[in-house]
């Protein structure tokens, strides 16, 4: 994989043991997925899957017996993180912010409609 202006064009001349590495669009590094352009860029559909599966798993477990108080804090210590582990140190844009914010508002609106 490569990043930066030639990001779409494969080399050919590199081997290791003296066979040609499989050329990715997507590596993940430290639990982030770094995604082949351009510039710097990350995937955020790992996290949001990762963190629905949380969310569904507090759920399984009780969450609809659980008073509200529990489930937003099971939510906000076990979830929270999933979905935000290593932005801080990735470049976001906007569009970025938006998508983790509609996830966790989409969560909010259907928990509290659930109520």
């Amino acid at each position: 994989m490569r990043i930066g202006p030639c990001h779409d064009i494969k080399c050919s001349n590199i081997t290791i043991n003296n066979q040609n590495p499989p050329w990715v669009d997507e590596i993940r590094y430290l639990g982030i997925y770094i995604v082949r352009s351009s510039k710097l860029k990350i995937s955020l559909e790992h996290a949001k899957h990762s963190f629905h599966r949380s969310l569904n798993a507090i759920f399984g477990k009780g969450g609809r017996i659980a008073s509200e108080e529990v489930v937003l804090h099971l939510v906000h210590s076990k979830c929270l993180p999933i979905l935000l582990c290593g932005l801080e140190v990735c470049p976001l844009t906007k569009t970025d912010y938006r998508s983790l914010d509609f996830v966790v508002m989409r969560f909010l609106m259907k928990y509290v409609f659930y109520i």
